[in-house]
Order: structure tokens, then C-alpha cells, then sequence
């Protein structure tokens, strides 16, 4: 039995703030679409609300699951998340310029790259707290790590999905960084890295469109620009206080993926700056939340792991809201908790049970 002393209750009432503030959010957002393109208003928020509830389970399943169990199914899972994503290229649409993102069973449909953040994190955390006594060796650890979480990020970057694969690598580094891996080597790996970042944005016209749009969207605010440009367009309508919920104008179809990759843009249109630093203080809230349980740890591969998914949450969330403030080129990241996506919803969720149940386990006599 769980008891209520025993939970962190700043990571569960974050959490579950950030939930309610999607579902609201992505019916704001979706409902004119929802009607125009297939008739029913509900249509997104219906099968949004199905994904709260099945995140909801994986949650309540993941908290009550000690994560030890995790550590010798550390490869196993790495392998299953490197299995889903090799059989996009079996089963996926194939093409020039066609993107292999969503694996459709016949029964359900998902980004396989959503979990394989998931593994990652697992994997990371076995891996790295395995070698702490090794943790500044070169082939004993970093090497074999580095090979290992590269070939998901290999995978998710051929589908392609560069911002997922940008994600996962800035994971990964960071992980590596906290476990205490000598810092040369990663600088030294990221050093490496750009000649082959150069020559994959050449060859992939969209990327180099992304950087040209980040670089200045005004110069083509109906074209590559447009996107960007409605979305500061909507931060600026907001104001402090914003226009009002489910009031705003920029989701009418000027903003394109306003449930989604952008829906903070319209979070700053309807309940302005308010909302915008509600939103991040919440995910600061969680980042302070997910730390505490995670120094609390028994051991320092619930450390690693409770550090590793609070970071895969917050890190996704300040990039994504990075790119609608027009910091960053647009990436293709969900707001966690927040945007439409039921596949990053329910691993989300689940990561949250699995921190949650690092802090139960730390609270054991």
C-alpha cells in the first residue's frame, strides 16, 4: 500500500497541473479544426482524453513496479526500442522526402521514437551506474555507451526526425555529463559530430529551410517564415493577461499544428505572459521534484534514472518552448504534458510513475 507521506506530492500536483492544462488547450485549439475537417468539434479532444486515461494506467502501473526490475532488462528494452524503430523502414512508407515516424499495428499507431527515449534513459542509467568505478575509461565505458544510445539516435535521425534525434543526443551527453564521464570525451565527440551535421543539413532541404527561418522569419513571413512569424504574432496579441480562453485568433487556421508542436503559442494568446510563467514555473516545479527524489535514491542507478527522465521531460519542454519563442529552429517537439500526441503522453506519464516510485522506494524503512 502506498502511503501519501511517502509520495512527492509537488511532482504529482505538477503533473497533474500540466494535464488539466492540456486537455483544456488542445480543445481550444483543435475544436474549429476538428469541425471543419471531420464534422465533430470533440474529435481531437476525444481521443486525447483516451490518452490521458491510458497514461493514467501506465502511471499507476509504473509507480507500483519497483524500478529495480528495470536493471536487468536495461539491454532487452534497448534492444525492443531498436527493434520498433528498425521495422519503420520495413513496414513504413518509404520515398523521397517521405518521413518513417509512425508504426501502424493494425491495431494501434505510434511514434516508436517516443519510447525509445524511454529505453534510452533506462539503459543510460543501468549502464552508467554499472561503471562508476570505470567511469573515466574510454573503452570500458564511454565508448560502448556512446555506440549504443547512437544507434537509436542513427535511427530516429533515418527516418528522419532531426529535432527527436537532436533531443536524444543532447540527452545522452548530459547524462554522461552527470555520471562524471571525463569532459573531453564529450567535447570531443560533439567536436567530431559537426562535419557530419554540416553535411546532413546540405543534404536535406527542409533542415537548412528551419536554420534560414530561425536565422530571420520576417524575410519570408508568408512562406518558410509563417509559421514562426504567427507564433510571435500570437505571443505579442496575448499581453500580460491574453485575450481570453479559447478566444484566440492565430489557431483559425493561421497557425499551422496549433495542438501541437505549437500549442504554447497559443497558451501566450489567450492567457498571456500569466499562463506562459505559470506553465514554466510548473516545469520548474517538476525539474526541482524530479532532483530531490532522484538525490533521495537508495542507489545511484535510481538516481541516474530519476534524474534521466525528469531531464527527457523538461528538456523536451524548454526546447519546444525555445522554438515558438523563436530561439531555436523549429524542431518538431511536443510540449509535454500539454500538446496533442498520444504516444508522448502515455510514455510521459509512465516516466512520471517511474520517478515516482524511485521516491516510494527511497522512503522505505
Amino acid at each position: 500500500m502506498i502511503k501519501a507521506r511517502d509520495v512527492d506530492r509537488l511532482l504529482i500536483l505538477s503533473t497533474l497541473f500540466l494535464v488539466v492544462v492540456g486537455i483544456v488547450m488542445v480543445y481550444s485549439t483543435s475544436y474549429i479544426m476538428a469541425l471543419t475537417r471531420y464534422g465533430d468539434e470533440y474529435y481531437f479532444i476525444k481521443r486525447h482524453l483516451l490518452y490521458v486515461l491510458i497514461g493514467i494506467c501506465g502511471f499507476i502501473v509504473a509507480s507500483r513496479t519497483p524500478y529495480a526490475i528495470y536493471r536487468p532488462l536495461a539491454y532487452p528494452i534497448l534492444l525492443v526500442a531498436l527493434f520498433l524503430l528498425g521495422l519503420l523502414f520495413i513496414v513504413g512508407p518509404h520515398g523521397s522526402g517521405t518521413a518513417n515516424r509512425w508504426l501502424d499495428t493494425g491495431i494501434i499507431r505510434f511514434q516508436p521514437s517516443e519510447p525509445a527515449k524511454l529505453s534510452l534513459v533506462v539503459f543510460l542509467s543501468y549502464f552508467l551506474s554499472s561503471r562508476a568505478e570505470r567511469i573515466k575509461e574510454f573503452y570500458g565505458t564511454f565508448l560502448p555507451n556512446i555506440v549504443l544510445a547512437g544507434m537509436v539516435v542513427a535511427l530516429v535521425m533515418a527516418e528522419p526526425d532531426f529535432g527527436t534525434a537532436v533531443f536524444l543526443s543532447l540527452l545522452v551527453l548530459i547524462m554522461n555529463f552527470i555520471a562524471g564521464v571525463r569532459l573531453r570525451y564529450l567535447l570531443g565527440l560533439v567536436v567530431l559530430s559537426l562535419p557530419f551535421l554540416y553535411l546532413v543539413v546540405r543534404n536535406f532541404s527542409y533542415m537548412m529551410g528551419r536554420i534560414l527561418v530561425f536565422l530571420d522569419p520576417w524575410k519570408d513571413p508568408d512562406g518558410a517564415g509563417f509559421q514562426v512569424v504567427q507564433s510571435f504574432l500570437a505571443f505579442g496579441s496575448g499581453g500580460v493577461y491574453g485575450v481570453g480562453l479559447g478566444e484566440g485568433r492565430q489557431k483559425l487556421f493561421y497557425l499551422p499544428e496549433a495542438h501541437t508542436d505549437f500549442i504554447f503559442s497559443v497558451i501566450g494568446e489567450e492567457i498571456g505572459f500569466v499562463g506562459v510563467a505559470g506553465i514554466i514555473l510548473c516545469y520548474l516545479l517538476f525539474l526541482l521534484s524530479g532532483t530531490r527524489i532522484a538525490f533521495r535514491a537508495k542507489d545511484l542507478f535510481g538516481t541516474y534514472l530519476s534524474l534521466g527522465l525528469t531531464l527527457m521531460i523538461v528538456l523536451q519542454a524548454g526546447l519546444n518552448m525555445a522554438v515558438t519563442l523563436g530561439m531555436l529552429p523549429p524542431k518538431g517537439l511536443t510540449l509535454p504534458f500539454i500538446s496533442y500526441g498520444g504516444t508522448s503522453l502515455v510514455v510521459n506519464m509512465t516516466a512520471v510513475g517511474m520517478i515516482l516510485n524511485v521516491c516510494i522506494k527511497s522512503n522505505e524503512a
